[in-house]
């Protein structure tokens, strides 16, 4: 099930501190960011699909894995070029009608 627009929002946000929050801790961090290089890159395969979404997994794992670069919201920025910048609607449920005979 595809999640809605403003969930992959929250998510993104989430893992976007999660990254950041590495920083903030000495001598411990870099090691901690090698580990989140691939989870957060993964994460972002999965939300995202196609090839924007393997792009941006790329993309999302360089940040991670370099010094200084925790700061980049690269979640966040997916998530605004995907639904703001590019236009994308959110999937809206089709109802499907069924007729029951007993």
């Amino acid at each position: 099930m595809k999640k809605s627009k403003y969930s992959l929002l929250k998510q993104g946000v989430i893992y976007d501190l999660i990254g950041m929050a590495t920083m903030f801790i000495p001598v411990l961090g870099p090691f901690l960011d090698i580990l989140w290089a691939p989870y957060a890159a993964k994460k972002m395969s999965d939300m995202y699909e196609g090839e924007q979404g393997k792009i941006a997994s790329v993309v999302v794992f360089i940040e991670e894995i370099l010094p200084i670069s925790d700061f980049v919201p690269t979640f966040t920025l997916m998530w605004l070029y995907t639904y703001v910048w590019q236009g994308k609607k959110d999937p809206v449920p089709q109802t499907i009608e069924v007729e029951v005979n007993d």
